[in-house]
Order: C-alpha cells, then sequence, then structure tokens
C-alpha cells in the first residue's frame, strides 16, 4: 500500500513495515520496534525493558561494541536506540551510500545479541548512573513525577528507567528470558526514512525478522480516567518544581491536534499565556511551559515551572486562573494560528532531520496503529477550528481532574495547600 510518501506493507510472516521516503533528502535510516516498554513490566521487573536496550549493544554473534562504533562511524552514521512507556527501538542513520551498514547493524542488534552475565553487569552500572542523574536533575525528575500522580498505581506511571533497587537484582537469565519473550513476532515493527526504497526495506525486513517468532503478545488495560490529585513530594532545597495539568485523548483520537493547540496557546513558547501571565506580568518564575505525553490509551497535559517556596503557591494559583480564562473566556483575535504556524514551524524544522523524521514515523505509528505521513500531522492541524479547541478546553480543564505535584520544601503553607480549590 502507498499513501504520498507512505509505504506499507506486510511481511509474509506478518511484520509491519512503514517507509516514508523524502524527496531530496541525501541520509537514510531505519528503526525497529519492538511493542514493549515500561508500562508492559511486571513490577517484580521494572526496569528490565531500558536494562536490556542497553546490554543489546554491547555484543552480538559478529560484533563487540568498539566494532559497532568504528563501523558506524566509518560509514558516516549515528547507531542509538531509546525505551518508552510502549515501545523500545533501535534505529541506525548514514548517508545514503552506506545505508547498508545501517540496516545490518540494526538487524545485528535485535536478532543476534549475546546477553552474558558479564555484560549485564556492566551496563547495570551505567543504567544505575542514568537513573541517578534523572533523580538528580529536578527539571526532568518532575516529569516522572508528576506521571505517578496522575497515573496513580497504573503500569503508566512507571519510569523508563527503572527502580534502583529492582534494576540491582535483574540477571542475565531474566533478560534472556524477557527477550526471548518479547523481541519476536507479534511485537516487531519496522520502519525506514530518508532517501530508501521501501522494496529492499520489505526484502531486508523479510530476511532478518521473520526468523524471529514464538513472542507473547503484549497486554494492556487502559487506565481509568484520573480524578483531582495533589502529591507534595520532599525535596531537600528551598527551590520548588511543579507540574500540574490534567487528563487528555490518547494517541489516535480525533481530537489530538485540538489538545496540541490548547496546550500550545497555554504554554508553548514566550508569547503563550502561562509564559506572559506568570513569568512575564508576575516574575514568580524563570520557565513555564506545557508539555503532552500521549500513550496508545491514555494522555496527559501539563504545565511545568519552578520557583521559590515563597512564590510557589502564587505560581500555581496564577496558572490555574489562566487555564480558567481560556476556558470561560474564549481566544484572542488571531491566538489560534499564532499557535497553528508555532507548531507547524516546529515540525517542519523537526522533519528536515532523517533521525527525527523516522522517530516521529515510529512513535506515531507504534501508538495509533496506523502510519502517518508528515504532510498528515501538518493538515491535521490546519484543520482545528476555533470551536474544537473551546470544545476541548471545555472537556480538559476541570477542577476534579486537576492533578498537582510539588517536588520541593515540605512547609506548612505547602502542606496546607488545598488545590481543589482552583478552577471553580
Amino acid at each position: 500500500m502507498k499513501d504520498d510518501d507512505i509505504f506499507f506493507e506486510r511481511t509474509s510472516a506478518g511484520i509491519p513495515v512503514t517507509v516514508e521516503t523524502i524527496p531530496g533528502c541525501e541520509s537514510s535510516g531505519y528503526m525497529v520496534a519492538v511493542g514493549t516498554g515500561s508500562r508492559d513490566e511486571d513490577r517484580s521487573v521494572m526496569g528490565i525493558s531500558h536494562l536490556l536496550e542497553h546490554v543489546v549493544f554491547r555484543e552480538t554473534a559478529t560484533r563487540d561494541s568498539y566494532r559497532m562504533a568504528k563501523e558506524i562511524e566509518g560509514a558516516g552514521g549515528e547507531l542509538n536506540a531509546f525505551t518508552a512507556k510502549e515501545v523500545t527501538a533501535f534505529y541506525g542513520v548514514t548517508i545514503k551510500e552506506t545505508e547498508a551498514v545501517a540496516r545490518d547493524m540494526v538487524s545485528d542488534i535485535v536478532a543476534n545479541p549475546l546477553i552474558n552475565a558479564k555484560d549485564v553487569e556492566l551496563e547495570k552500572k551505567i543504567v544505575l548512573q542514568e537513573i541517578s542523574m534523572v533523580r538528580n536533575n529536578p527539571e526532568s525528575y518532575i516529569h516522572d513525577l508528576f506521571g505517578r500522580t496522575i497515573w496513580n498505581g497504573h503500569e503508566l506511571s512507571q519510569d523508563e528507567a527503572g527502580e534502583v533497587e529492582i534494576v540491582e537484582g535483574l540477571d542475565d537469565g531474566d533478560l534472556r528470558a524477557y527477550y526471548e519473550e518479547r523481541y519476536k513476532a507479534p511485537n516487531l515493527a519496522v520502519f525506514a526514512a530518508g532517501n530508501v526504497d521501501p522494496e529492499v526495506t520489505l526484502a531486508w525486513a523479510e530476511e532478518k525478522f521473520d526468523p524471529l517468532s514464538g513472542g507473547k503478545a503484549v497486554s494492556r488495560k487502559a487506565p481509568a480516567r484520573p480524578a483531582a490529585k495533589y502529591d507534595l513530594i520532599e525535596r531537600g532545597d528551598e527551590h520548588c518544581y511543579v507540574a500540574m495539568g490534567f487528563p487528555a485523548y490518547h494517541a489516535g483520537h480525533p481530537d489530538r491536534a485540538a489538545v496540541m493547540l490548547l496546550s500550545a496557546i497555554l504554554g508553548s513558547g514566550t508569547s503563550s499565556r502561562l509564559f506572559q501571565g506568570v513569568r512575564e506580568e508576575k516574575a514568580l518564575v524563570y520557565a513555564v511551559y506545557n508539555s503532552i505525553d500521549q500513550n496508545c490509551d491514555a494522555a496527559s497535559m501539563a504545565t511545568f515551572l519552578s520557583s521559590t517556596k515563597e512564590n510557589v503557591i502564587e505560581a500555581v494559583e496564577t496558572a490555574a486562573s489562566i487555564y480558567g480564562e481560556l476556558r470561560d473566556g474564549g481566544l484572542e483575535e488571531g491566538e489560534l494560528q499564532r499557535s497553528k504556524n508555532l507548531i507547524k514551524g516546529a515540525t517542519v524544522r523537526s522533519m528536515e532531520s532523517t533521525e527525527r523524521r523516522l522517530y516521529s514515523l515510529t512513535r506515531n505509528t507504534m501508538l495509533t496503529g496506523r502510519p502517518d505521513s508528515f504532510r498528515d500531522r501538518l493538515a491535521a492541524i490546519d484543520s482545528v477550528t476555533e470551536d474544537d479547541v473551546m470544545r476541548v478546553a471545555a472537556d480538559l480543564i476541570s477542577p476534579d481532574r486537576l492533578n498537582l505535584t510539588v517536588f520541593g520544601e515540605r512547609t506548612r503553607d505547602l502542606e496546607d495547600f488545598t488545590p481543589d480549590r482552583l478552577l471553580l
């Protein structure tokens, strides 16, 4: 099947292959996605997806990590991977002339890893350092903490990096068992973007991944729509980091683009309502921004800010009042179009990178179950009306859905704070 620049087909064994060609592009990117991530882990092995992603880079049946580095750099490319809540993915991007190197190395890592005790212990040290870095970076860690607040015990609340005590206890046997269960069809999907040939990609997928059968399909249970919740988490510093927001719509929802625009109007860029109201008019924060976290069956829209303990409650109250002003008062003239242009501009700029194009193609397809092109994403933004944004705002911005996480000093003011009075 071919739709504009998107090619979609399945291998003989049923593995989906999605290719987005980019006219005029001089690079080629290939990615293999495994449909498992932190939300799919049993609590006894939390962090195993992330650790296994690291370990398979250590050694394959034909290469060690040093040879991998020499080959991909000699091909003018990059080899990397990532672990998310619902997917673990491995990719290589090179110039067109050496694209076969990217294909060969990606398939080698996924299909032929050597998972041994020595490599597991080495990578555990690196992963534990990574966890420590996240925990010691409150601007990053507040995202994980907010996920725990809003998803409140559901599997979506599990951090991608894992928990220290659990990661320390994992061994090579645990990882081999997880690999055999998850790194096989029906959990595999293949993607390519850039100057790539769809038929070559399909043939490569059939040769390298069709033999990987016998995996156990991942089963997920959608979370209930979260109710309001307030978490105050102790931090040994006077500066407070805050996340506040609402459950939104899953990645495949027809109002996905409308939520993106609502979020942008509130907190994308220095002309956004939150930046102007919380920072420029009241000087309560240095930075404030909005972010959307979308999954296959759930999502959140949240505002992130940091402030001193003296100003944090006023900052939260001001942000909430700005939510209410938009919900109840409507949009300003030209506000929707400015936000459309902002999102489209950021999308266009990011899509000029083959790596970003490949990542976006993979993530969107894995979360929604259907490929969408670069043009599709821009068209979806263009189609949103002011009525769409206001309808979504009325549904999402509600006091009984407001989730608030504060990571800072446990002062009496914060302990006594009652966010349920906001947005009334």
